[in-house]
């Protein structure tokens, strides 16, 4: 964390360290995935019974991938099996930052998918019951929604300006939750209008708003080949409800 490192410390092990230890054994101070590793307990915002063993209620589960077309800055599921199609079809495209060529969409159904140890298809349909559960017992089922930050102008840059002003959308979601805030349907679910998100203080006009939320039917229709390949991969145990989904979506673009 500082511009030089410290002439000593313990690292990440318990052991040592210093920058000629380094140099010479090629040891880190810090593991590579440290930025990930920071116990939750250090967020100022935790909710104090976040690990409650009796649980805590859910209102809304939040997915997202990195899309620069297509995927719209914010959908809301029409339902829970609509939701689990959203989350199970996810993707990101490829950055310097991953193997293989840039710009290609690489499938992560719900952000699970380094860590699966059975069948991703009977993880879907695990969520589907789960859902068909809650509901036989009377609950009121969480919304799930689809996030993207990443769509991109023709000049390549983010159009949409991201970091804390993602919390105009994540307002919008508490406020779909609380039954507070309206939207618009669209093939993919939906999407809040222009005046249906908080613009104060920042200059975000709804032309720029139109890049980022809009539905392009010829993008999807090739969208729609992409979760074929993938269901075709994922074939063996493959909830059917998640297929008529696809078919639904097909339906609404070609209308």
């Amino acid at each position: 964390m500082t511009a030089v490192p410290p002439a000593h410390l313990v690292d990440w092990q318990g052991r040592d360290w210093t920058p000629q230890l380094g140099r010479e054994s090629g040891a880190k101070a810090a593991h590579p995935n440290a930025r990930f590793t920071v116990a939750a307990t250090n967020n100022p915002a935790l909710d104090p019974a976040w690990d409650s063993p009796a649980g805590v209620p859910i209102d809304a589960f939040v997915f997202g991938g990195r899309r620069s077309t297509t995927i719209p800055l914010v959908s809301e599921a029409r339902d829970w099996t609509e939701g689990v199609y959203m989350a199970a079809t996810m993707g990101s495209e490829t950055t310097a930052a991953a193997a293989g060529a840039l710009g290609v969409v690489r499938r992560d159904p719900f952000a699970m998918l380094p860590f699966m140890g059975y069948n991703m298809s009977e993880y879907f349909q695990h969520w589907l019951d789960l859902g068909a559960t809650l509901e036989r017992r009377g609950a009121v089922l969480p919304k799930i929604f689809c996030v993207n930050w990443f769509r991109k102008g023709d000049d390549g840059k983010f159009v949409w300006p991201g970091y804390g002003e993602n919390m105009r959308v994540l307002e919008w979601i508490v406020r779909r939750v609380e039954g507070r805030a309206e939207g618009e349907l669209t093939a993919f679910g939906l999407t809040p209008r222009y005046e249906d998100l908080n613009w104060s203080g920042l200059d975000f006009d709804r032309a720029r708003y139109e890049r980022v939320i809009d539905l392009d039917a010829a993008s999807w229709a090739g969208e729609l080949e992409l979760h074929d390949e993938l269901f075709r991969r994922l074939a063996h145990r493959l909830p059917g409800a998640l297929t008529q989904v696809r078919g639904r979506i097909a339906a609404r673009l070609a209308r």
